[in-house]
């Protein structure tokens, strides 16, 4: 039986390693499809070095776009990649156009769908990756929720797909990079200050509005402990756009990267004092068993509430007033309590390799 694994982000591919060696280790053909839609270098290919993947035996090179565009482009590029040879399933993981467009070309094709990291909502149609996720569950045969919520909200809108609930991939992928990230320090000798906070932004609500990432700038600047920004490209062209990047690379609070690995990353969250994001995929991250970090929300919303349950989270909104008083508090009095990782042990991926080798 042919697997084809399906990424075409960061997040996709972090979270699909561990999922691409379960397929293999359970004795399944998988072929290792990239769309292109993170065309970066530093977006990418050093992803697939890092987490020790081969080289994708498809690159789609479906590139940037206005998201109509990019969508349409890459169900025409996944229609081709998917007709020889034929996958048994496709599996995607997410909720970003790739996914979409993914799905979209298997059905097409009459080709089973499994949606990894399904359920996930945040009711918030402002985020293109809300329609994502709900199209792509409602069109999938598999759907492997990472948490007892997520199940819940699957059954709840009656999809068709079989239901099984698994854990998330991404607290995998901690536990297996980790050790080999802790084996290299070198992004942290770029790291000024003994104690700091991790930052990142890259929503499109937040960084594509100039009067919403202006506040977040004032809150890097402002924040009561120095800040860490690697800078997603999508970040670097807003700032630039809107005048903004000049304000933190003046300012002695701020220390911005280039876009890194994802082992330095793991680097950065584990030595942080606290992490402040717009990234759903860091609010898992942070609550692993080996990360246990405290993670602000600079977001209206979260698909994670498991997160927040479990003290890992706090959603704190984008005014800068607000978001700088919460920070304030925290960094005044930093006790806290975190409940277990609501995302699993680890062995998310290996369940859904159990459970494909068994349905295909």
């Amino acid at each position: 039986m042919l697997v084809s694994v399906v990424v075409g982000t960061r997040p996709e591919i972090i979270k699909m390693a561990p999922v691409y060696f379960a397929l293999k280790r359970a004795k399944l053909a998988v072929r290792l499809v990239h769309s292109g839609q993170h065309y970066d270098y530093e977006m990418s290919k050093v992803f697939f070095e890092e987490l020790d993947l081969p080289e994708p035996d498809s690159f789609l090179s479906v590139g940037s776009g206005m998201p109509g565009q990019q969508t349409g482009d890459a169900i025409i590029k996944f229609e081709k990649e998917f007709t020889d040879p034929k996958p048994d399933c496709v599996l995607v993981e997410g909720d970003t156009n790739t996914v979409l467009a993914g799905t979209i070309a298997a059905m097409k094709k009459h080709i089973k769908v499994g949606h990894v990291e399904a359920g996930l909502r945040s009711y918030d149609l402002r985020m293109p990756e809300e329609l994502n996720r709900r199209l792509t569950d409602h069109a999938s045969n598999y759907l492997f929720a990472p948490t007892e919520d997520s199940v819940k909200t699957l059954k709840s809108e009656g999809v068709w797909g079989k239901i099984h609930r698994t854990g998330n991939t991404v607290i995998d992928s901690t536990m297996i990079y980790l050790p080999k990230a802790l084996k290299r320090q070198k992004v942290m000798w770029d790291v000024p200050w003994g104690n700091f906070v991790l930052a990142t932004l890259h929503r499109a609500e937040n960084v594509d509005n100039p009067a919403t990432l202006e506040h977040m700038v004032r809150v890097l600047t402002d924040c009561p402990l120095p800040v860490v920004l690697p800078l997603h490209p999508r970040t670097d062209l807003r700032l630039r756009e809107y005048d903004l990047k000049s304000r933190l690379e003046r300012s002695d609070n701020v220390k911005l990267f280039k876009p890194i690995g994802y082992l330095d990353m793991l680097l950065l969250m584990k030595n942080s004092s606290f992490i402040l994001t717009d990234s759903g995929g860091i609010q898992e991250e942070a609550s692993s068993p080996v990360i246990k970090k405290k993670v602000f929300v600079m977001r209206k919303n979260t698909e994670r509430p498991e997160a927040v349950r479990a003290g890992y989270a706090k959603v704190v909104g984008t005014d800068s007033k607000k978001v700088l008083a919460e920070l304030r508090r925290f960094v005044a009095n930093p006790k806290v309590t975190f409940k277990p990782c609501p995302y699993g042990k680890g062995d998310a991926a290996a369940k859904i390799a159990k459970i494909l080798a068994r349905e295909l």
